[in-house]
């Protein structure tokens, strides 16, 4: 067994479970303590990884989610960073039918902090820059959407002020009412910055991350909020390091 075939036999006996395991050393009495070392760092990610989620549920049922999500899917790097990318569906399908209907959502909201944490760095476009534009140039002219920038449509919850408040540890987590709400995350600088945001933004920033150029992604914000205010949308957005560039 050459290198990578131990490497290979160890990863897959460190997560057989209760099936029999294929290798002499995983009958040995000390390999338990391999698996659940490892089993215990996937835990420990995930409950870094979802602090909103962690104080929405406390530690002892989050802990017995969390190991069966990891039980049944393992790191696929040595990235922790990563892990759990899953785990808002994992949730999902968790929780008893109309228990915490919303906690899956902000199960993404913490997800999408971890991903604009960890994104690349590029600079953001500032502000004046769509001042700059010809307006003949606009029907060509696509806003090209930070490498950071990350953003999430919940219509049926306010899944913002209830991340908000755990994130936070605000001692009334309780939002101020009971409609959905849209976010955005960016990182124009060291730190992840985050807003409440309007349905049209978000239609917007989704149009502008399929390439759709200036006149057709603010059309589709009209579409999903009609009445939306496109100037002080794209002020909110430019603001917020939401873009990096411009491009014909």
């Amino acid at each position: 067994m050459n290198h990578a075939e131990f490497q290979h036999a160890f990863w897959r006996d460190l997560w057989a479970g209760d099936a029999a395991p294929a290798s002499t050393w995983a009958r040995q009495p000390g390999f338990a303590v391999y698996r659940n070392t490892v089993l215990k760092g996937c835990l420990d990610s995930l409950l870094a990884l979802y602090p909103a989620v962690h104080r929405l549920t406390g530690d002892e049922w989050l802990a017995a989610v969390a190991l069966a999500y990891a039980r049944e899917h393992p790191p696929q790097s040595g990235c922790m960073a990563a892990y759990g990318a899953g785990f808002a569906e994992h949730l999902a399908g968790t929780l008893p039918t109309g228990e915490l209907p919303w906690l899956p959502e902000v199960a993404r909201l913490d997800a999408l902090w971890n991903q604009c944490h960890t994104a690349a760095d590029a600079p953001a476009l500032e502000p004046a820059a769509l001042a700059t534009l010809d307006a003949t140039a606009l029907p060509h002219t696509r806003l090209v959407p930070h490498p950071a920038a990350r953003w999430h449509a919940c219509v049926d919850w306010p899944v913002f002020s209830l991340w908000r408040a755990a994130r936070e540890a605000w001692p009334d987590p309780n939002p101020p009412h009971w409609r959905g709400q849209h976010t955005l995350l960016t990182r124009p600088g060291d730190a992840v910055q985050f807003q409440e945001i309007g349905l049209g933004a978000c239609a917007l920033l989704d149009a502008c991350a399929r390439g759709l150029p200036i006149t057709d992604a603010t059309a589709c914000a009209m579409a999903a909020e009609p009445g939306v205010d496109l100037a002080a949308t794209l002020g909110i957005l430019m603001s917020q390091g939401a873009f990096t560039a411009i491009a014909p």
